[in-house]
């Protein structure tokens, strides 16, 4: 593992927010193109952001995923245990409700048992001759009847309050159970969806080779809208909003393997033309880039002028094909997007132009 991957692998819990960070540092809005720039330009920064966060994205699924099946597993073992205790109170309540209704009985029973006593003695009080010891005897009967119904009423209402308990606690054990049930369905149905969102993920590759097929394009798009307040500092290079985010991934990766770039990137066009003239070229506006002491590209064409190009220097020189910042960018440059036009080892554009 390089240097590189072991920074990346360190920030990967915060770099999921790293677009953000890179905006308020460097002066993009939160998104990885501004909602002005022409479409095609804001697919490239999108393409090249994904790019570049892809492992960071990646880690952050998987981690999702992870806690997804802990949490299966969470609720799945709560739903066992939720089981276990709506089958204890499902017995609670079959015996509370026998119980119950066996005290009922009884009650009803006691107090049929007591209106017979009271009209037995009904009777006694009537029938002449009266006999003192048949009312005697059926005054007892109707208050032992009496004790036996209140007896009954206690029994019964104690056997009632069993029983709503015991409904109670047999309703809050189903309700666990759809609580557990539906846990696992909905951790169930976002691991599915998590592991398929992996499975689709494309691979940083995809996402740089689709964002190279747009450069030219993004260049005949900016061209023409280009304001010098569609350009940002990074680390102190002047580039366009465009390709700011990369460009500053790619110095800081840089930076992690040990080696220091910097460089010139946007100028306008009259220093184009300074240039061209400090440069020897035989025409200003006509004359190729070749023809000049050190290649310069007519006014108008380079893509300095619309910040899409970074002269890359190390050290505060120049670089050339022999320096370690050179066969750095020449290995890692296509990652962020930027390619490097043959003739001049220093130029890096998202055109390779």
């Amino acid at each position: 593992m390089t240097t590189r991957q072991r920074t990346l692998k360190k920030s990967a819990a915060a770099a999921i927010i790293a677009l953000a960070t890179a905006g308020t540092a460097i002066g993009l809005p939160a998104a990885p193109a501004r909602a002005a720039a022409p479409k095609i330009a804001t697919s490239w920064s999108t393409l090249m952001y994904r790019s570049l966060t892809h492992d960071t994205t990646l880690q952050a699924m998987k981690t999702s995923l992870a806690g997804q099946q802990a949490a299966i597993t969470r609720w799945n073992t709560e739903l066992a245990l939720a089981g276990r205790a709506q089958r204890g109170t499902r017995a609670l309540l079959i015996t509370a409700t026998t119980a119950d209704t066996a005290a009922q009985n009884r009650y009803a029973t006691a107090r049929t048992a007591l209106t017979s006593a009271k009209q037995t003695l009904s009777k006694a009080q009537k029938q002449k001759p009266r006999s003192t010891a048949v009312v005697t005897r059926a005054k007892k009967a109707v208050a032992a009847a009496a004790k036996t119904v209140t007896l009954r009423k206690t029994q019964a209402q104690t056997a009632s309050a069993k029983l709503a308990e015991a409904g109670k606690a047999s309703r809050a054990a189903l309700a666990r159970v759809q609580k557990a049930e539906a846990g696992v369905k909905y951790e169930t149905a976002a691991a599915t969806k998590t592991r398929a969102a992996i499975a689709a993920l494309p691979t940083a590759a995809s996402y740089a080779t689709q964002a190279a097929t747009l450069s030219k394009d993004v260049v005949n798009q900016v061209r023409p809208a280009f304001k010098v307040t569609d350009t940002t500092q990074v680390y102190g290079v002047t580039v366009n909003k465009t390709v700011a985010f990369a460009f500053k991934r790619m110095i800081d990766d840089a930076k992690a393997d040990g080696v220091q770039i910097s460089g010139g990137g946007f100028r306008t066009t009259q220093r184009q033309i300074e240039l061209r003239t400090i440069n020897g070229c035989p025409d200003v506006w006509t004359a190729p880039s070749s023809s000049c002491r050190v290649p310069t590209a007519i006014p108008g064409r380079s893509l300095h002028e619309i910040g899409l190009a970074v002269d890359i220097s190390s050290g505060g020189k120049t670089i050339s094909s022999s320096t370690a910042a050179f066969k750095w960018m020449k290995v890692h440059a296509k990652q962020y997007g930027f390619v490097n036009f043959p003739a001049e080892a220093w130029h890096w554009s998202i055109s390779g132009s």
